[in-house]
């Protein structure tokens, strides 16, 4: 089992950066897939990156593709999300979540455990 803890949230304005966190408790983060997601107001929870165990390959949502970036650092048992150039609509809440599997997947019902959520707003 592991435990999620996002964090690096904020209000910034249309073209800054935000560094997203997310620390993992557990022995077994480094086996874990890993992904961020989204969900805004009204809307339903969508995928925006993931990376699997090994760092080695990282996939992004068209959306943000160009402009974030996912990583993780197994030594530290933390997973990253560099978002730059961010945008209005890049508003909502941002989940890190973790599955037990090799390969990356756009469901979140797929994923076995989450975080808490950091809000992330920006401002036009």
């Amino acid at each position: 089992q592991v435990q999620l803890v996002e964090s690096g949230g904020g209000l910034v304005q249309a073209g800054d950066s935000l560094r997203l966190s997310c620390a993992a408790s557990g022995r077994m983060f480094s086996s874990y897939t890993m992904g961020w997601f989204r969900q805004a107001p009204g809307k339903e929870r969508e995928f925006v990156a993931g990376i699997p165990w090994s760092g080695s390959n990282r996939y992004y949502a068209d959306s943000v593709k160009g402009r974030f970036t996912i990583s993780r650092d197994n030594a530290k048992n933390t997973m990253y999300l560099q978002m730059d150039s961010l945008k209005p609509e890049d508003t909502a809440v941002y989940y890190c979540a973790a599955r037990l599997h090799y390969t990356v997947t756009y469901q979140p019902s797929a994923y076995n455990y989450w975080g808490q959520g950091t809000q992330v707003t920006v401002s036009s």
